[in-house]
């Protein structure tokens, strides 16, 4: 079948059904890969922290895990309240101390 024996067969013509829109609920995703739960992200698991005068992330650290090593853990959770430099955290930020 070419071109015009196409164009000339009009009463045979299908209309076009659209594309099936995914189902939010469903167990895959857009491309038919199965969906996996979603782990909450650790901001989303910890407590919350109101940041006090002579606080460093360390001195929380050591406070609530014990170790001042661990200030990257609530460094990494709170990037978007603090900002790009770890040591300038202000007074009255709340920061979210993911779980140890």
């Amino acid at each position: 079948m070419g071109l015009f024996d196409f164009l000339s067969n009009k009463g045979e013509e299908k209309p076009v059904q659209p594309a099936a829109t995914p189902n939010q609920n469903a167990n895959t995703d857009f491309f038919g890969n199965a969906n996996q739960a979603a782990a909450k992200p650790a901001a989303a698991q910890g407590t919350q922290y109101t940041v006090v005068s002579g606080d460093s992330l360390s001195k929380i650290a050591k406070s609530h895990y014990g170790d001042a090593a661990k200030w990257h853990q609530i460094y990494d959770a709170n990037k978007a309240t603090i900002g790009s430099n770890p040591d300038h955290i202000e007074v009255g930020q709340v920061l979210t101390l993911p779980q140890a």
